[in-house]
């Protein structure tokens, strides 16, 4: 099971995302820096792919949950989760 601060495992109930989910999220998702030596985790294109071909079956009932993002600190701690409402902008 992944690290959780306080925050995370508060918003992680409030916003319905299965603890699951941020472990897979965590395995095959794509990251990018978040400022202060945090980085964003969600899935893009290719990890939900690579995420599809290992779960087989099970992928089709975690799909709605695919747009949520995380928030890892420098010590590999989950900060918060969240939902995706708009597209992940790279710069």
């Amino acid at each position: 099971m992944t690290q959780m601060t306080r925050h995370a495992q508060v918003r992680t109930q409030q916003r319905s995302i299965p603890p699951m989910l941020i472990d897979i999220l965590l395995q095959f998702g794509e990251s990018e820096p978040a400022g202060d030596g945090a980085t964003k985790v969600f899935f893009n294109k290719t990890s939900r792919k690579q995420f599809k071909a290992y779960a087989g079956p099970l992928a089709r009932i975690l799909e709605e949950y695919l747009d949520v993002y995380v928030v890892v600190n420098k010590a590999d701690q989950v900060i918060t989760t969240a939902h995706r409402t708009e597209r992940i902008r790279r710069h």
